[in-house]
Formats: structure tokens, sequence, C-alpha cells
């Protein structure tokens, strides 16, 4: 009889509760665009009660929980084994170098040996409230839409062709009115004149659609509606993904490089330092850069740490009705300068 078959038939089994997590499978890895890209892996928790659900779980929440319960479980002496000790399954190590997607695919079959693995343990193990909560479905969890069921925006999203001429020009459509250069594979790049078919709205400025074969969202302002969308879609789907834009200024000797940056976040979302940070460098491909926002008085106030964010977040929220703002743009602006020049700041007492 195998180990895990004997695990299970142990009758301490079916005293637990309906709701501890006896296997998880990972059903798919999903790309999270926000001030700082990254991969979650959709699992699939199954439950002694029989119940199924998907929670999302980047793999420094892996790393995290196998830390935690390798400090609590596993015995100082390998050879020796008390009665709360026991020998934890291996996980994938770190990778620090290559394509971010390839990673979290190649990482899929580790990491559904390892929960396997772990879920296959003593009882009382399961009981355990570090394991309990990694497993457990938040309201997050409950909430997310998976890409893969729903398709809510895929990158490589087709649209259907349709032959007769008399669909075709019947399809909500729109017309560039001016040029628009997207930031990053989220955003359609547009040439006045072209006419873009309409998928869906994302909010009250943003909209999704399709021209010459690519896929993207837009600002509305840089388009005219020429057929516009069903009212169910114009308003909105329940489940649809969150874009917000956030106004990004590079101050330089030779003037002010201004930028709209689309991002997958919910305006009240507050980045961490780092985050924001890292996301500036790929928006401006600049490295050697330092992030500012400026005070009631107009003057820059360099940003060093999470503190200093919650301060220009605040700050922002004080001023917020006095400086009209498309309903989808964060409150508050970033000021990128180098990080060498300290002309750009009042030092006058």
């Amino acid at each position: 009889m195998s180990l895990l078959r004997q695990l299970r038939d142990e009758s301490d089994f079916d005293q637990l509760p309906n709701d501890i997590p006896i296997s998880a499978t990972i059903a798919d890895v999903e790309e999270k665009r926000g001030f700082i890209d990254y991969f979650k892996f959709a699992i699939e928790v199954k439950t002694r009660g029989g119940s199924k659900y998907l929670i999302y779980r980047r793999y420094r929440e892996f790393l995290s929980l196998h830390q935690i319960l390798d400090s609590k479980y596993t015995p100082e002496d390998p050879e020796k084994h008390g009665p709360n000790t026991c020998i934890l399954p291996s996980l994938p190590g770190k990778v620090f170098i290559g394509n971010k997607k390839e990673i979290a695919e190649s990482r899929i079959p580790e990491l559904n040996v390892y929960m396997k693995r772990l879920l296959s343990l003593p009882t009382w193990f399961l009981l355990d409230e570090d394991l309990r909560i990694f497993f457990y479905q938040t309201d997050q969890d409950s909430q997310h839409q998976p890409q893969a069921l729903r398709r809510l925006r895929p990158q490589t999203r087709k649209v259907k062709t349709v032959k007769p001429k008399m669909d075709l020009f019947s399809s909500p459509r729109a017309e560039a009115m001016f040029d628009f250069r997207g930031n990053g594979k989220a955003e359609l790049n547009l040439k006045r004149g072209e006419v873009i078919f309409l998928l869906r709205r994302v909010n009250t400025d943003w909209l999704e659609g399709t021209a010459n074969n690519q896929t993207g969202i837009f600002p509305q302002s840089f388009v005219k509606i020429i057929k516009p969308l069903p009212e169910s879609d114009s308003e909105g789907e329940g489940g649809a993904l969150t874009y917000s834009c956030l106004r990004c200024l590079l101050l330089t000797p030779s003037g002010v490089d201004t930028r709209d940056v689309c991002v997958q976040e919910d305006i009240t979302i507050q980045p961490t330092y780092n985050d924001l940070l890292c996301h500036m460098r790929q928006v401006f491909q600049e490295d050697d850069i330092a992030l500012n926002y400026r005070d009631p008085e107009g003057d820059l106030i360099r940003i060093l740490d999470d503190e200093d964010v919650q301060l220009m977040v605040n700050e922002s929220r004080r001023r917020n009705g006095r400086v009209k703002r498309p309903v989808n743009q964060f409150p508050w602006e970033v000021h990128v300068t180098r990080a060498s020049d300290l002309s750009v700041y009042n030092t006058e007492g």
C-alpha cells in the first residue's frame, strides 16, 4: 500500500474539517500588468468536503510558505524525527534571469509535485494555520475572473472575419482623429484616419478595439465614434479588468517629456516605492532616475521610500477637488529627474 493511501486511510483523516485542502493543481499562469509586471499561478484546490475553488498565488508566496513551514517542522537532525516534525518536499529554487512567462510556465510541473507531496503529509500537518491560509480562497480570489475561462482580454484575441461587407460595416467602429502611440503591449497604436473595430468599453475614457490585426486599448478622446457599442457593452462587464491612467513627467535640461501611462490597477491602489521606481525606469528607459512629487507651493519633493509615496498620495487627495482630471486618472503625478541632478530642488530657506 502506498504512503499516500496509508495516510488517507487513517481514521484521524475522517475527523478533519471539510474545508481542509487535500489536493491542488495549477490550472494556468496569468500575467498581472500594473506598476510592476509579474505572473500568478491559477490553482484549483479541492477540499476534504468535495468543494473546488480557484486561488491565485505568486512564486514568492510559495517561497514564504515553505520557509515558514521549514522553520516549524524540519528537524535539526535529519536522522531524528519527533512527533511534530516531518521532511518537507523540495521547492523549486529562484530564477533570476530569463523571460518571466517562460520561467512561470517551467515551474508548473515542479510546483504541482510540491503541492501534491505537501498535502500528502500526516493529517496533523494539514491543520497548520499557515498552510490553510495559503490554500484558503480569499475574497480577492473569489472575485477574480480567470483569463483562461472568460478570456476577458487575451493578448492575441483574433477578430472574426466577416465576409459580407454589409455585416462588416454594421460592426461597432470608430475613426482615429489623431495618431496615438501606446505604451506597452496592452495599448493599441493608432494612425489618423484608420478605422478601429470596437470590442468593449474598459471604462469612461478607454476603449478596447482592433486595427490592422492588433488588439489593445486606447483613449476614446483620440477617436470619433462611427457606430457605438451596444448599450450592454458600453456600460462595461461586471468582470472587466480595471485600467487607470498615470501621468508621469521626465524633467531634463532640454525640456519636459510627459507621458500618460496605462496600468492595470484601480486608482485607489498605492504602489510601493520599488514597484513605482521599476515602472518609471521601463517607461522612460532610464536607470539613473529619482522619483518626485510637487508640494502645494510647486516645489519638487524627492521620494525615497514607501512613506514618501504615502505622503504624495495624501497630499494629492487633499488637493484633488481643485484639479480636474479624467475619472480613471490617478490623483497624483510622478515627476522623474536624474538621480544626480539636485538643481531641480528649491534649497532657499
